[in-house]
């Protein structure tokens, strides 16, 4: 950071505008540097979020605590000191904190199905560790799900969260963006609540979307497409 800025110092009395504008960026960072905090404490505009974005700092990469307790701390962890000082410590820099019990999901990933549902409904958990914390990562990284179904298979596709249905469709394949012609589309829960595609059509709960509708999590779409 101390080479960089130097270099881009000299430019920016040149009046180099972007070297200014890099200037002022790199300066602020440098001042949370020195403080000890990490570069994703620094507010930043847009503009100025990819600049930093291109330094490829460690610490403005987004972070999430998992805090692991004991099986009977798991329902009352809000309480627990530890945990609160790890809350609060995510907090101060606009991280998530997700807790968890360890030894819990041990047991829990010994069981399958309507066992392991059994097991969480006894201990008063609506859903293990590793389903918040796969929640919580998408969530931070700006992720989301839809779905695809037919009759050999179902596939989730991961996508980033405001991505257009051709877009979305260019993940599967190519050629599915370039001849994209409209996207069908059915939320997961009208779609198990309907049973089937056709009750679901029946109910009015499948949809017609084109070029500009922005996928939502938990879509299941069918893709119609010409190349």
């Amino acid at each position: 950071m101390e080479k960089r800025i130097g270099r881009v110092q000299k430019m920016a009395k040149q009046k180099d505008k972007e070297a200014m504008v890099e200037f002022e960026v790199l300066d602020k960072l440098r001042a949370a540097f020195e403080e000890e905090k990490p570069a994703r404490s620094v507010e930043l505009t847009k503009e100025q979020m990819k600049i930093a974005k291109g330094l490829h700092l460690l610490t403005m990469k987004p972070v999430l605590y998992v805090a692991n307790v004991s099986e009977d701390g798991l329902l009352d962890a809000s309480e627990n000191p530890y945990v609160k000082k790890v809350m609060d410590f995510a907090e101060g820099e606009g991280s998530e904190v997700i807790v968890v019990s360890a030894k819990i999901e041990e047991e829990i990933s010994e069981l399958d199905g309507e066992e392991k549902q059994e097991f969480l409904n006894e201990l008063g958990i609506e859903e293990s560790g590793l389903d918040q914390l796969i929640k919580a990562a998408y969530k931070l990284l700006g992720l989301e799900t839809y779905f695809t179904a037919g009759k050999q298979e179902v596939r989730a596709w991961t996508i980033r969260k405001g991505t257009k249905a051709p877009q979305a469709a260019g993940i599967i394949h190519t050629d599915f963006e370039r001849g994209f012609i409209r996207a069908e589309v059915v939320a997961y829960d009208d779609l198990m609540d309907a049973g089937s595609m056709t009750v679901a059509k029946e109910n009015g709960k499948v949809r017609l979307e084109g070029k500009e509708y922005i996928v939502k999590d938990g879509d299941v779409i069918h893709f119609r497409f010409n190349v």
